[in-house]
């Protein structure tokens, strides 16, 4: 049986996986109304596992001392193995899809088989669900979001694929027709959907001839290494600790993406910095309503940065990126200075080759002997908190299997000790942030939604609606902006006052 060889930076995430940190990207589209279960599968069957035959492969590991493993075609493949019909338990709302997704998110594929998988989930109030669960060694999430999105269409009424039972016997020019016909419906998807982008915010990194270029410079590459190298281990936050195998999931309402871009744009900063800056707002309103003091405090986290050229996106999967490790500054309480220090950070790392050098590492790693794997993966993942991937998509609406796709929802992997991941997902003018955390650390992950969504409010009012400055006098006095409360600490409260009243939300109790 024909085998192909894994990358070295395949085997890398391969081998990362482990009882209480799984190797997988997990996410969801949300469908208007009900979705034909057989045509759900037909489509999967015609455009996912019919177009990339590494949908078809299972891995072997080659029991060799340097663990090289290969793909191998399954020949007792079930498209049945990998798509399931599930109910969601009464009462069928957000509450029980995020239990549903937490649990699924916890459990180990069978490696037996092909490493993906999808659940269509029925009962959900406001429609319905399709969860997939796809191994970070198939591809990163760049190129599984591109794979993920060719299947959809531009509109509701196109073709329906035939079941492969239904179809008439191959004939000697079908392989090239299907060439042709898939080379068009690509074509044509990637000119509708003119919104697609790899990475916003981090176009100049990733752009393949500037990363290069930055390369040659010795001095610069030796800089980056011993800047990643030498990072110290995380600081020890709610964010950090020991992990369990259980994991809970929550994501936002969604962003208007117009209204983030004007952010961005009133700030001087990227898409990218503006989420960032709001999720770190996000975190820091956790750690309060925990009564952590976060003053001073930062963590760091790993963020993939697209080093593959946007042809190669759907021909070859894989896995083609980089790591950066920019900051978050937990104790800064001001939102526009919280936002400032993060595009300061990531300007200066758009500067450097972070992003290929930690891809070589990635690809040292994973041809290393598993003892020295195991080590670098440790000493890597000590260094960061969370990961952090953006991820833009299609400015338009699309539809998959004739229904319209409201909102798409993902979650990156960790790996080693790291116990929490932020998604941030642009789709059809909106932006949602999903966050996955080991429910050891963070049992209540939709608390940092609820604060990501404050600190958002926070930041608009500061750069679209700034408030006029008052001057004291003896007929007027300005209204209270932070909590007058104190804390059980002892401390005051940083939060802001809600509207009419002196003290926060969680004080005005």
């Amino acid at each position: 049986m024909p085998r192909q060889p894994m990358s070295s930076v395949d085997a890398a995430w391969l081998h990362m996986e482990k009882p209480t940190n799984l190797m997988m990207i997990n996410g969801f589209f949300l469908f208007d109304g009900e979705v034909e279960f057989e045509r759900f599968k037909a489509t999967i069957e015609n455009r996912l596992v019919g177009r990339f035959s590494r949908f078809r492969k299972r891995v072997v590991e080659s029991g060799l001392i340097l663990r090289s493993p290969h793909w191998e075609t399954d020949a007792g493949f079930d498209i049945n193995a990998h798509i399931h019909r599930v109910a969601l338990p009464a009462p069928g709302d957000e509450a029980a899809l995020y239990d549903m997704i937490s649990d699924l998110s916890g459990m180990p594929l069978d490696f037996s088989k092909p490493p993906w998988q999808y659940h269509l989930i029925e009962g959900y109030g406001p429609g319905t669900v399709a969860f997939y669960r796809l191994h970070h060694c198939i591809a990163d999430g760049i190129a599984l979001m591109q794979v993920m999105l060719s299947m959809c269409d531009t509109t509701p009424d196109a073709a329906q694929p035939l079941p492969r039972a239904a179809r008439p016997p191959a004939g000697p020019l079908d392989g090239v027709f299907n060439l042709i016909n898939f080379a068009s419906h690509a074509l044509e998807t990637t000119r509708k959907l003119t919104g697609m982008v790899i990475q916003e915010g981090l176009e100049t990194l990733a752009h393949p001839s500037h990363i290069w270029e930055l390369t040659r410079n010795t001095a610069s590459y030796g800089q980056a290494l011993a800047r990643l190298t030498l990072l110290p281990t995380d600081t020890k936050t709610l964010f950090k600790g020991k992990l369990g195998v259980s994991k809970r999931v929550a994501w936002s309402a969604p962003f208007g993406l117009d209204e983030v871009k004007a952010l961005g744009k009133a700030s001087g900063a990227s898409l990218n910095d503006v989420m960032l800056s709001v999720v770190t707002g996000g975190l820091r309103g956790y750690m309060l309503e925990r009564e952590v003091d976060p003053a001073g405090q930062t963590i760091k986290a790993m963020m993939p940065v697209n080093l593959r050229a946007p042809a190669k996106a759907l021909k070859e999967l894989g896995n083609y990126f980089g790591l950066v490790v920019p900051t978050l500054p937990l104790g800064e309480a001001d939102p526009v200075t919280r936002l400032n220090f993060i595009n300061q950070d990531m300007t200066a790392i758009k500067e450097t080759p972070e992003a290929v050098v930690a891809l070589a590492i990635l690809q040292a790693m994973g041809s290393a002997p598993t003892e020295i794997e195991e080590l670098g993966i440790a000493f890597f993942t000590s260094k960061t908190s969370a990961v952090i991937t953006n991820v833009p998509g299609p400015t338009e609406q699309l539809y998959f299997g004739g229904r319209a796709i409201r909102t798409v929802m993902g979650w990156v992997p960790q790996g080693g000790d790291i116990g929490m991941g932020v998604s941030i997902f642009s789709y059809a003018g909106q932006v949602v942030v999903g966050i996955i955390t080991d429910e050891g650390l963070v049992r209540d992950p939709q608390r940092i939604i609820h604060h990501l969504h404050t600190e958002y409010g926070r930041l608009r009012e500061a750069l679209l609606n700034p408030a006029p400055v008052e001057v004291e006098g003896p007929q007027t006095k300005s209204a209270a902006i932070y909590c007058q409360a104190t804390t059980k600490s002892g401390n005051p409260c940083r939060l802001r006052a809600q509207a009419g009243s002196e003290f926060c939300h969680i004080h005005n109790k």
